[in-house]
Formats: structure tokens, sequence, C-alpha cells
């Protein structure tokens, strides 16, 4: 499995980006650790919705996720995202990751969803196994992207 990310960035630094997909859309997290890349890949996926800056991290959800695979691990960690925004009407802006032999701890920082404020533009109905990776490129960031379905 061949990762390569075109731009290059600062190893410390993480961050995100989206790429084309058909008719849906891909969330690709970029950082110096595999933690750090499914942070961003989280706020990809944010990013679809809205503008990552509008929402304020005042309520705190943890999630919890186990896979037998760092990819398996990203889908149902952007799932288990997905079902929180659905469920608790809560955006994100702000996460916390701890990987550990497969098992996932996550923090998720947000506020409830304010359509004047936030805008939202899509409704995103899940991660795929489209597209879906978690690697180190070759300077050494790991990337952790995958399609979602909107």
């Amino acid at each position: 499995m061949e990762c390569v990310v075109l731009r290059i960035q600062s190893l410390m630094e993480g961050r995100y980006e989206h790429f084309s997909h058909q008719a849906d859309i891909g969330v690709r997290g970029i950082g110096a650790t595999k933690e750090q890349a499914f942070e961003q890949a989280a706020l990809a996926l944010t990013a679809v919705i809205t503008d990552v800056n509008s929402i304020e991290p005042r309520r705190r959800v943890i999630v919890i996720c186990e896979a037998p695979s760092d990819e398996l691990l990203l889908v149902d960690w952007l799932n288990a995202i997905i079902y929180e925004i659905a469920t608790k009407k809560i955006l994100f802006s702000r996460f916390e990751v701890h990987i550990d032999a497969g098992k996932l701890s996550g923090s998720l920082w947000g506020q409830d969803v304010d359509v004047v404020k936030h805008e939202p533009a899509v409704e995103i109905k899940g991660a795929t196994y489209t597209e879906l990776k978690v690697c180190r490129d070759n300077q050494g960031r790991w990337i952790a992207q995958c399609v979602v379905d909107v």
C-alpha cells in the first residue's frame, strides 16, 4: 500500500484535507503520529458539514472503538463521530485520540448544532472502505483517509 501526499508540510504539524470521489467526498488526516492523523481525519469530517472554526468546544463526549486493524479502526472512529452528531445533534471541533493495541479512546468537544450559526451543508451518512488507508508516507507522516458517504 503506497501512501502519497503531494504537499510538503512540517512533520510536527497536523492537518486535514478533502479529496474528490465521484458523488461522495474523501477525508484525509495527516499528522506526526497515528493519533494525530485520526484527530485530523475527524476535523476533515466536521469540515465537510460546516466551518470547524464556527464550533465552540463546550461539551465533551467520549467514544471507545476497537478493531483488528488500523484501517477498520479509522472507519469505526469516524462512524462513532457520525453517530454522535446524528443522535445528540452536536458538531465537534476538537478531538483527542489515544490508540493502544487496536483500541481507540477518543474525546470529542463541540456544541449543539445551531443551524443559523453553523449552516450545515450536508449530512454525512457514514464512513466507507473506499480509498481506506492508514499508513506512513515517504516523509514519515501518518496518513488516515477514507471516503465518506454524503
